[in-house]
């Protein structure tokens, strides 16, 4: 069993739900998180679901010093999963520069720490979907070739990959694996952890389930005048502990030395995609309430349709997401009226 995980960006969504799988399998822990769009709250939750307190250091991986500093304190550390980046794809659009400065500069600071130490090091990279732009064919493969993104989000993603794989090339010591995830959903079934967006969600599911407890008036539906079923955008949503399960998968993949090569890329979705309204007509399916919602106009940076093609994780990892989107929504309703108290 390998020594020391560090897993940044570790109480957000996904890196929280991570930290719980890592904890069962036996992996030692050490979180890093800036709190920025996360709460200190989740040692808690995480705590009360593995009965198991992470070491914990907030940290902001901008700070080069700092971040040499936390791999000179933990010499132990000997792979990361590194969540820890900005978002929102609206959000890049109106903010390049800090999404430039957060995504590709903590990654940089991380990947020099680890060339310093000289030592085998596994590392698992949360991309995402968004670096494959609009692909030319559905479902869309690891084949598919990198388009230009339609967000600075999306470009600090393909950015990223470019820098890791250029280092698997130039450092022996440093295994990848990049996980390009598709839309994560849901949470824990202890309802312990969740989905915590900081001030107004930038994604679809946590704003159906914030309009359902009353909290905005209504949902905005970007455009309806896609070419899609219905006109509105479809998405591949997967679970978040179905992909908190691949994380697990990949790095033992990497500690078993089981790599054909030093850099590998994965799909993580369902294979199905699933458009806007029918995201919203599930949720009141599972939840028996009716929502208001209300067409608005496209929002810039938003592809059209995208779905994965998963059968090389299947195949290759024995992963498989167990989870559909109805049982995505239902405890993502269960949890926000839990932190809600309705």
């Amino acid at each position: 069993m390998p020594a020391k995980v560090l897993v940044t960006g570790g109480l957000g969504y996904i890196g929280s739900h991570t930290s719980v799988e890592l904890i069962q399998q036996g992996f030692e822990i050490i979180i890093v998180d800036d709190l920025s769009n996360s709460s200190i709250h989740v040692l808690e939750g995480i705590k009360r679901i593995t009965g198991v307190i992470p070491e914990f250091i907030q940290l902001d991986l901008k700070n080069k010093e700092k971040v040499n500093q936390l791999f000179k304190n933990y010499p132990e550390i000997s792979g990361t999963i590194h969540f820890a980046a900005s978002k929102a794809v609206g959000e890049s659009v109106n903010q390049p520069l800090a999404y430039y400065e957060n995504n590709i500069g903590s990654l940089i600071h991380l990947l020099q720490a680890i060339e310093d130490k000289g030592q085998a090091f596994s590392f698992i990279f949360s991309s995402s979907c968004t670096v494959y732009g609009q692909a030319d064919q559905l479902p869309i493969t690891e084949m598919e070739p990198i388009k230009k993104a339609e967000s600075p989000y999306g470009n600090t993603k393909q950015i990223g990959e470019d820098i890791l794989f250029d280092n698997t090339k130039s450092n022996d010591h440093l295994k990848v694996i990049s996980l390009r995830y598709f839309n994560p959903i849901g949470g824990h079934s202890s309802l312990e952890i969740g989905e915590l967006p900081k001030g107004k969600p930038q994604n679809l599911i946590p704003f159906i389930t914030q309009t359902a407890a009353g909290i905005h008036q209504k949902i905005n539906v970007f455009g309806d005048d896609y070419p899609t079923r219905d006109g509105t955008c479809i998405r591949d949503y997967i679970h978040v502990v179905d992909l908190a399960k691949a994380h697990v998968v990949g790095l033992k993949r990497i500690y078993s030395n089981e790599q054909n090569e030093n850099f590998e890329v994965f799909n993580l979705g369902t294979g199905k995609g699933k458009s806007v309204l029918e995201v919203i007509k599930t949720f009141e399916k599972v939840s028996g309430l009716l929502l208001n919602y209300e067409i608005v106009d496209r929002r810039a940076g938003d592809v059209v349709e995208a779905y994965a093609d998963t059968s090389k994780a299947n195949k290759i990892l024995g992963w498989q997401a167990k989870n559909n989107l109805e049982e995505g929504l239902k405890t993502a309703w269960q949890w926000e009226k839990k932190i809600r108290n309705l």
